[in-house]
């Protein structure tokens, strides 16, 4: 999903510091391929390694303050507790940090992946037909991913009781069990062949089931591939599963409050009465 470069000056400083983090990490940015983030906080590039290996190196800045904490540290935290998650995460190669002006540089060096992701947006607007033996590959990597233990934060119960009343119109269900979610489970993070699951700025503790109902979400404008998803997760609509749809729910209706996403609007509310229906 391309994002247009930030205004002139912040361009200016986020390319010098992405060729600073180059030489010092003794990598070769190639042309083309470039990616701004949103608001320029973030610029990739495709590199290659002094040994010849084919990588990425993203830059993401912040204020001096800010740069601490769940989102900062999300890359770092997933390498030491997963490394290349058995070959569907993109493995962290090299960090480099840097400060300049009271702004915070983080450039990560990460191996390159070359296969496209599934949609340029994280709604999914077309159908998709992956193999079974696709989704199960998900399904083992999201069981993985579930059991690992960690004190990072996903989603807060303070939220839920707050949002999923006002947005869903139950009180927030009780969370049964929480686990280790990669927690922005959408189509523009995932490929097909194979499977590696992209950015990892945000992973932590969330209502079992949480990834799924969020990759379903996103795929409410496509029937079929929505029914493939509920039929891959049986934890969705479940009681168990009850929690985390209604999280996910709440957080999606919340953004259409605000004017993003909606193009799901009837479809999340659609959900919402079902869920009132539990």
């Amino acid at each position: 999903m391309y994002s247009p470069p930030p205004d002139p000056d912040t361009e200016r400083r986020m390319r010098a510091h992405h060729a600073r983090a180059a030489k010092a990490l003794d990598v070769r940015v190639e042309p083309g391929g470039e990616f701004w983030g949103w608001a320029g906080r973030t610029l990739g590039a495709p590199a290659r390694t002094a040994s010849g290996q084919s990588a990425w190196l993203r830059l993401v800045s912040a204020p001096e303050d800010k740069a601490s904490g769940k989102l900062w540290d999300g890359a770092l935290d997933a390498q030491h507790a997963f490394g290349d998650l058995d070959g569907h995460r993109p493995a962290l190669l090299a960090v480099h940090d840097a400060l300049e002006d009271g702004i915070a540089y983080r450039a990560e060096l990460s191996a390159r992946v070359d296969e496209p992701v599934l949609s340029g947006d994280p709604i999914l607007r077309q159908d998709l037909d992956l193999p079974d033996s696709w989704w199960e590959a998900l399904a083992g990597t999201l069981e993985k991913l579930s059991a690992a233990s960690t004190d990072r934060v996903a989603v807060r119960e303070q939220y839920m009781n707050r949002a999923i009343p006002e947005f869903v119109g139950i009180p927030a269900p009780a969370v049964t069990c929480w686990t280790t979610a990669h927690a922005d489970l959408h189509w523009a993070n995932l490929t097909a062949s194979p499977l590696r699951l992209l950015d990892w700025e945000g992973w932590g503790q969330a209502p079992q089931g949480f990834d799924c109902a969020t990759l379903y979400a996103y795929t409410l404008l496509q029937p079929n591939v929505a029914a493939r998803v509920r039929a891959a997760f049986p934890i969705l609509g479940s009681p168990v599963g009850l929690a985390a749809e209604a999280t996910v729910c709440a957080q999606l209706l919340q953004t259409v409050s605000r004017g993003d996403n909606l193009v799901l609007e009837d479809r999340l509310r659609d959900w919402s009465e079902e869920l009132r229906r539990r």
